[in-house]
């Protein structure tokens, strides 16, 4: 069995690691959540969904001189484990200075805007 969101981080982290200006990514509505996300706060410069019957999503990858703005990705709950907190238990990454995902009722949202909603889930992935 594949871990489709953890194919995504992979993906990411090694065309990161290459320094790629971008990379393609098979499409599902909660990785193209996730890409929203990392957009939002500053992890990645755009992405975009291309194609009509086989739909990917294009992440262009954002870098401070040789040196990846995403410096770690971690899978927190995974198809054999989940992983799933109420919206207090919602954990602060590196400080405050990553972010977690977490899958909640009201969609795909940031760790501090989960809390904010009062809206706990599924802790998808860890982001510093």
């Amino acid at each position: 069995m594949t871990d489709p969101i953890a194919d995504m981080l992979t993906r990411i982290r090694n065309a990161s690691s290459a320094l790629l200006p971008e990379v393609r990514i098979p499409h599902s509505k909660v990785k193209e959540s996730i890409a929203h996300i990392l957009k939002d706060q500053g992890y990645i410069k755009d992405y975009k969904v291309t194609g009509s019957n086989i739909r990917t999503i294009e992440v262009e990858l954002k870098y401070s001189g040789r040196q990846g703005v995403i410096s770690g990705l971690k899978r927190i709950s995974r198809p054999g484990i989940r992983t799933y907190v109420k919206h207090d238990e919602i954990p602060r990454v590196l400080g405050g200075l990553g972010i977690a995902i977490v899958s909640t009722s009201k969609g795909v949202l940031e760790g501090s805007k989960a809390r904010r909603l009062k809206a706990g889930g599924e802790v998808l992935c860890y982001i510093w």
